[in-house]
Order: structure tokens, then sequence, then C-alpha cells
């Protein structure tokens, strides 16, 4: 009574995104310091002696700097965790598998969108 249908993926194939999921949590921690570092320098560049309508310019630049980066670093925040609980879902072997459909999530997909839990057809349902 053997079946065609992969219900899950396989022990070594999770170990494999377990891999790709770590390394890429990593790199978005190391980038997530370097935008808290971003928004929370001073920003003094020594405009101190230069003129008032620069000063001025310079610090409404700066406020629009912090304000982005700060988003940044929110998006950062919910990306590090949307890995992580993809790290979760290996341990549980539910990892690629859809929450919509049920069916298992394209490998390539999985690779681009490592914390993807909808496949490319509940994706498309949504829209």
């Amino acid at each position: 009574m053997a079946s065609d249908v992969k219900v899950r993926y396989s022990d070594k194939e999770l170990g494999e995104f377990k891999k790709l999921i770590e390394d890429k949590i990593q790199k978005a921690k190391a980038d997530h310091e370097l935008l808290k570092s971003a928004y929370m320098n001073d920003g003094n560049n020594g405009t101190e002696d230069t003129s008032p309508t620069f000063k001025a310019f310079e610090e409404g630049s700066e406020t629009m700097s912090k304000e982005a980066n700060t988003q940044l670093a929110i998006r950062q925040e919910k990306f590090i965790r949307d890995l992580k609980n993809a790290l979760i879902r290996i341990e549980n072997k539910t990892y690629g598998v859809c929450l919509v459909t049920g069916k298992l999530i394209n490998k390539q997909r999985l690779l681009l969108v490592p914390h993807t839990t909808l496949s490319i057809e509940a994706k498309n349902m949504q829209k």
C-alpha cells in the first residue's frame, strides 16, 4: 500500500533546510545589529559651526534616516522570528507542509523563502 505522495520532507532534507535557516539567522542577526547601531547613533557629524539652514536640513534627514532604520530593524526582527519558527517546524517534522493545502511546498520555493508556510497554490488563493 505504498503511496507516491510525499507527506513530509525526509530527515536528511530537513537537516539541509535547518543548516540553510541557521545560516540565514546568523546573517539576519548581524544585519539587525548594524541597523540597531545605525539608528541608535547620535549622528553628530560636527555640523555645529555650519549655517543654521544646513543644520535644520541635517536634523530632518537624520530623523527620516532613524525612522527608516527603525522600520528596517523591526522587519529584520520579524524575519528572525519567522526563521526561528521554521526551525521549530523542522524539529516537529512539519516543515515544508503548506498550512492551507496540506501539501508539500516546492523545494525551490523553500530554498528561496525558507520561512514560508504557504505553497504557491495557497499564496495565489489569497489574492
